[in-house]
Order: structure tokens, then sequence, then C-alpha cells
């Protein structure tokens, strides 16, 4: 494992990296979305980084709909009737380089997403990584969220709790400017060591609710995938209190032009419900030919299932960066050229309604 000890703070980003048998958050609701994980880069690069990220998942063979068959013409956004006031949007993105881009800054948004390791602050290459994106996000006047996931120099191994409190503390203290956080990254999901184990995810919002007793804690941050709703049956037998705040990734609802995925965790849980991760895919193994046309679709028909939604009052739309033709994952916002796509032009159509 390749560390690097001497970083030039102006040029630091991170690069996101979903390694091949990965995936970043897609899940099907016919079969199970298998192996799969968000693997965040074990390398600095500079700015000008394009790299992409590839992931596999299996996403529905056969779609079904609730609200929508096509998700309308690719004018659509123009006559929906915009986004509820009190719907908060923000943005997923694992490069530092959005928060200066001034496509980003048209937009206005002052809130992102990022997927931190939960041992972050025991392993050297990974702490200037979460320096440099805290760092800009403040300086781009931006609330961070934070969610953990698997250690990357032990992917597969589940934390006890005495250790994941240890490590939750650590990062407290190296990061007191955080406040919003969600304690693991689709517990539900197969390349998450908590998805064989409910109990000991709900053990981990505990920590985080009792060390952090005035920060915004998120439940859950499932999958919208087969047995989501069985996985949570068990994980709120083992909560302590009630969670005002839920996270899900509905993927499979925004490129499948449905709402069931929603609709379930609102039929199974109390409270606001906050879309963690979502977005509409560029391009998606063989399952999602590159379609930047239809990617903006989805875009649009998300931002409208959630505006339709009272209980949901936040949408943090992965990613920023796309990737190049022919990787295997891309829902990026703007190109690998950073020029923005028809996704970005929905987006801002959107904020502006």
């Amino acid at each position: 494992m390749r560390r690097f000890r001497d970083v030039t703070r102006s040029t630091l980003t991170v690069t996101l990296a979903l390694a091949a048998g990965a995936a970043t958050s897609c899940g099907g609701d016919d079969e199970p979305a298998g192996p799969a994980t968000t693997t965040l880069p074990r390398t600095i690069t500079t700015s000008t980084s394009t790299t992409g990220g590839p992931a596999t998942a299996t996403l529905p063979s056969t779609i079904t709909t609730s609200t929508s068959t096509t998700a309308g013409s690719a004018g659509r956004a123009a006559s929906s009737p915009g986004l509820r006031r009190d719907l908060v949007v923000g943005i997923g993105e694992q490069l530092t380089e959005m928060f200066a881009a001034r496509p980003f800054r048209a937009l206005a948004i002052d809130h992102a997403r990022l997927v931190v390791p939960y041992d972050a602050t025991r392993v050297a290459f990974e702490r200037p990584i979460v320096d440099a994106w805290l760092r800009q996000a403040s300086r781009a006047g931006v609330e961070p969220f934070v969610t953990f996931q698997h250690s990357r120099v032990h992917p597969r191994r589940l934390p006890s709790v005495a250790d994941f409190r240890a490590d939750f503390r650590a990062f407290r203290k190296r990061y007191p400017q955080v406040r919003v956080y969600a304690p693991w990254n689709e517990v539900n999901h197969a390349s998450q060591p908590t998805s064989r184990a409910p109990a000991r995810a709900a053990e981990f919002y505990n920590v985080v609710k009792a060390e952090c007793r005035d920060c915004t804690v998120l439940a859950g941050d499932v999958l919208d995938q087969p047995g989501m709703t069985r996985y949570l049956g068990e994980y709120r037998r083992h909560l302590e209190g009630t969670p005002r705040i839920w996270g899900l990734h509905n993927y499979a609802d925004a490129n499948r032009f449905r709402s069931s995925g929603l609709r379930a965790l609102l039929r199974s849980v109390r409270g606001d419900v906050w879309l963690t991760e979502t977005g509409g895919l560029v391009e998606f193994g063989r399952s999602f030919p590159r379609s930047e046309r239809r990617a903006a679709r989805a875009l649009d028909f998300v931002l409208d299932l959630a505006a339709g939604a009272p209980r949901v009052k936040r949408v943090y739309l992965y990613n920023w960066t796309g990737s190049k033709p022919g990787a295997r994952f891309d829902a990026g916002l703007v190109g690998p050229d950073r020029k923005p796509r028809r996704a970005y032009d929905v987006l801002r159509a959107a904020l502006k309604r």
C-alpha cells in the first residue's frame, strides 16, 4: 500500500475509484446487487484528475413503475412544478475540485456528502484526503455530511462497538466542524460488513447519537434492494430511542422511474427521510448504455419524486464528476472534461424554480 507523505495542500484532491466488481450504490428489486463496495482512493491526485469509476451491481431486469413508465421527454423539467422550499439539495462527491468549480458555485448549493472509512484517523493515507475535502468544503461555505463505511485496510472487518466508538471519538476530535453524520454507508449491501449484522449497525447508530448529542445523526442509510425492509426490522429492534431521520439510496427508483423503494421505507419507519445518494445513471454496465439524455430524465424524475413526498427533506445527488465513455459506472453532473451535462441543466433549472 503506497502512502503519500509530502502533499501540496493547494493541489490535493480525492479520486473516487469504484473498482471492478464493486458498486457505489445501485441495487435491484429482482435480484440482490451482489458484492460491491464504494472504494475510496488510495492515491492523492492533482486537481486535474479525470479518474472515473467502474462499478458493478444488478439493477432489475424488468421495469416496474408506479408513477411513470417513460420519465417524460427531454423538456420535461421546464413544465414540472419545481422543488418544495423546504427540500434541501446537496451533492455527494469525493473530489475536492468540485468546490471551486464555477458550475458548482453557480448552483449555490451549500450541502455536500463525503464517504469516509470508519478508521480514517488511524490510517496515514486517509487523513490528508479527509483534511483536504473538509478544508475545501469550509472555504466554499458548504455544510459537510460524513458517512462512514468499511476500512480500506481491512475491508471485511466488522469493528466491535468499542472500536467504532474509539474511532468515532478520534474523528470528532480531529474534525469538530462536522455536525451531520450517517454512522454507516449502505448498511444492508453485501459490500459492507454490516450487511449480515443489522444489530451491530444499529449499535453504531447508538454510539454516534450518544457521543454527539447536538449532531444530526441519520439512521439506516439503506440501499433500495431486496430484503431492505426485513433488514430494517431487525435493525430497528436494537436502536436506542426513535430516530428522527432515515437515509435511503434509491438509484433503482430514480433510474427505473418508480417509487417502490421510497414507499417501502416510508411505510417501514417513522420520521423524516433523506435520499442520501441518488441520481441519473449516464452509463452502468450493459443495463444502461451511455445516455446523458436518459440520465437527465432520471434526475428530473427523482427530484419530482422527492418534492412530492413531504417527509423527504433532503436529496444528495451522486455525483459531480463523470467518467469517460466505456466506464462501468458514470452518474456525473459534469463530464470528465468538466463541462456541464444535460443533468446539470435539469438541476440548475429545478433550483431556480
